[in-house]
């Protein structure tokens, strides 16, 4: 197939062929070989910047506030246990919000899990421009909540935090058992990057076969440089908002949960890293800030990752950052494929438009919907 013969997400036509020619590779020949074929198919154009907008920090703004269209057709919320009850507290459950296409061709179509970022939530703006995007293309998609967002802090006892890959997977396995699912597609930004990339990395060569594609957008996965940038003088505001929204959670959950939290040691918390030092580490078993960003960190694993993985990433993201060492280790990987460009900011990725084309100039959603479909 040659690379005029991708699937276009702008002509709103279902990509059937390309699913089959996808299953059909994967099931004839080994995993190396499919993923050489997929990636012949999968083309990106490059990224150019929306006039105006060649700025990262104007980037980051602009994808944040923009309002999206949502087209979905109403979710059917779930609860998945994602850590049993113990003699000493409640299960964890994550809200699920789901969009099925009929049951007769759901197991055969493809599903995507997207996982946000920091605070935020499964109606997060990028989450919901995605999730419109796939279900046009015709693949079942599943917004996935941390433990604690899309005000779901009743439902856990613990906080969330980087490290919480196992959610995924969990989630994952629940859906795949359920619907007897044939291909998967785990799509991360930010946080929610980090958290994919550091599942498929620990699942290495035992990722279940229905796990066919993982994407991470502008992934933290080193979480320590990521929260010292977060605190440099240009970056406040950012780190501010987090924090309000950190801090009124982490006070939510005290009153919640009286016995397990005290909202004193919230007290005078004025980065990131403080927050992780005094509260993160001490409640979910770290030793330290510096521990957890090491324990948590996804450059740890991914040179054990085997499936097809994509990784989108700015060059002028403001705060998130990737070193070089991680930057070979994802290099080095032939399972992995980085795409760095030199302008988007941070999850955002706001794209010059034609006039009539159909692209509403998102491009990291329409390039990661393509390699999605190209192993599907």
């Amino acid at each position: 197939m040659s690379g005029a013969d991708v699937f276009d997400p702008s002509s709103g036509t279902r990509p059937t062929a390309l699913r089959d020619e996808a299953v059909s590779a994967v099931s004839s020949a080994s995993l190396a070989a499919a993923h050489a074929t997929a990636l012949a198919r999968f083309q990106a154009p490059p990224f150019v910047p929306r006039r105006f907008l060649s700025n990262g920090h104007l980037q980051t703004i602009a994808g944040n506030f923009l309002p999206r269209s949502n087209s979905l057709p109403p979710a059917l919320p779930e609860l998945v246990e994602v850590s049993p009850a113990s003699e000493s507290q409640i299960a964890s459950s994550v809200l699920c919000e789901c969009h099925w296409h009929p049951i007769a061709t759901r197991a055969k179509r493809p599903t995507v899990v997207l996982v946000h970022g920091l605070e935020g939530s499964s109606a997060s703006q990028y989450v919901v421009g995605n999730a419109n995007k796939m279900w046009r293309a015709g693949a079942n998609v599943i917004r996935m909540n941390m433990r604690n967002c899309g005000n779901t802090e009743r439902l856990s006892p613990t906080l969330y935090h980087s490290g919480f890959s196992s959610d995924v997977g969990s989630v994952l396995r629940h859906f795949v058992a359920r619907e007897h699912l044939e291909s998967v597609a785990l799509v991360g930004y930010s946080m929610g990057g980090n958290l994919v990339l550091k599942l498929v990395g620990e699942l290495g060569a035992d990722a279940p076969r229905q796990l066919h594609s993982a994407v991470a957008v502008s992934p933290s996965i080193d979480l320590g440089p990521t929260a010292d940038a977060l605190h440099r003088r240009i970056n406040r505001l950012y780190e501010r908002r987090f924090l309000r929204r950190m801090v009124k959670r982490f006070r939510l959950k005290a009153r919640l949960f009286p016995r397990a939290y005290d909202p004193r040691h919230i007290v005078g918390i004025r980065s990131l890293r403080q927050y992780d030092e005094r509260i993160t580490s001490l409640y979910s078993g770290f030793a330290s800030a510096d521990d957890y960003y090491f324990r948590a960190s996804a450059a740890r694993v991914v040179d054990s990752i085997h499936v097809p993985t994509l990784v989108l990433h700015a060059l002028d993201d403001p705060f998130v950052l990737i070193t070089p060492e991680s930057l070979a280790a994802l290099d080095a990987n032939p399972n992995i494929t980085v795409l760095q460009s030199e302008h988007g900011g941070h999850c955002a990725f706001l794209a010059k438009t034609e006039h009539g084309s159909g692209d509403d100039g998102y491009w990291a959603e329409t390039t990661l919907l393509r390699f999605i479909l190209a192993h599907a």
